[in-house]
């Protein structure tokens, strides 16, 4: 009989449920029986060593490009291509982009489990139509300072190739290139100043954030080719919006670097209250719905929050040692209620 493999993790977990289904009569014992067997705890996770070695190549690949700019017999022969047009760079590095998505494509319909090398090839044609785009903003926009357009295209060919791929991958760098557009473009209606509409850097991306958030919340699911990519816009959006609130509980919505620095730090309080809150209401809504996703993102930024206000205000006031003690004991007590809560729903 053909065996389910799964995860030591998973297994337990499937086991408890078949567990609780056979004390509470829906599971007969020869059927419970039957269930275990069917499971198989994988000898060794080949997929997360398959990743890993990706990523390692990738990170390889990147440290080789690097080296090479060291090497100085190839900085000779790149500044003797110096005086080469611009043109020829873009062709090359649009040409280079068509073949790896072409390459990409034609592996992901040959073999479309394999998604670790699809996204690698994929990934290389990300990086060499950002370069083409580059290169076509010199050739274009050597008389302009709106070169924002040109980021608003690499948005418009990354959207389109993640749909047309299906790639996770390229839709986070349609989402990165996004945001760098945003804050080019709102730079570019404030002449390069650092406050648009009043507000400066943070607290244009904590707003750039919350929308992101929200169209994939409320917009991206209504399109049925958008709808696989709803949950990696989600993660993006609340990453723009809490790391964007963490940078505006410290600076706060200055555009002047004496300005802040001469301020207290107590004066943006409300700022740490209100990132910090939305961390833990991100904690509590993930907890309450079962969304590990929400609930992992804000724990992580409700500590940093945490102790970042440390840093900020008790750093020099408080030792260290009880400050860190008392949190450990309030976690504790958290812990404790929490658990409790969680027997009784249990025993229910």
């Amino acid at each position: 009989m053909k065996k389910l493999d799964v995860t030591r993790q998973d297994h337990d977990t499937l086991s408890e449920a078949i567990d609780f289904w056979e004390e509470r009569g829906y599971l007969d014992t020869q059927k419970s029986a039957e269930l275990r067997e069917s499971l198989d705890v994988k000898s060794f996770d080949w997929g997360r060593l398959a990743r890993y070695a990706f990523w390692v190549a990738l990170g390889c690949l990147v440290f080789a490009v690097l080296s090479l700019f060291i090497d100085e017999a190839f900085v000779q022969f790149v500044q003797s291509l110096s005086d080469a047009p611009d043109v020829i760079y873009f062709g090359f590095f649009a040409a280079l982009a068509v073949i790896f998505y072409a390459l990409g494509f034609r592996y992901k319909l040959r073999n479309p489990t394999k998604t670790l090398s699809t996204e690698t090839m994929m990934l290389v044609g990300v990086f060499a139509t950002a370069a083409s785009i580059g290169f076509l903003g010199k050739i274009l926009g050597k008389d302009t300072s709106h070169y924002s357009l040109f980021f608003l295209l690499s948005v418009l060919i990354y959207g389109f190739l993640a749909v047309r791929f299906k790639s996770q991958l390229i839709w986070i760098f349609m989402l990165i290139s996004m945001g760098i557009w945003f804050g080019t473009e709102t730079a570019h209606h404030s002449n390069w100043g650092f406050k648009f509409w009043g507000m400066n850097y943070p607290l244009r991306f904590t707003l750039f954030g919350l929308v992101v958030t929200l169209i994939a919340i409320f917009v991206v699911p209504r399109i049925k080719a958008l709808l696989e990519f709803r949950k990696m816009s989600y993660v993006i959006g609340l990453l723009y919006l809490m790391i964007s609130l963490w940078a505006l509980s410290i600076f706060g919505n200055y555009s002047d670097w004496d300005r802040w620095a001469s301020i207290r730090q107590y004066e943006m309080f409300y700022w740490g209250l209100i990132s910090t809150g939305i961390a833990l209401g991100l904690v509590l809504y993930g907890l309450r719905y079962k969304d590990n996703t929400t609930r992992e993102i804000g724990f992580v930024f409700f500590v940093i929050n945490i102790y970042t206000r440390y840093v900020e205000y008790l750093w020099d006031n408080i030792n260290r040692t009880l400050f860190f003690l008392f949190l450990a004991v309030s976690f504790w007590l958290v812990g404790r209620w929490a658990e409790k809560i969680w027997n009784k729903r249990n025993a229910d």
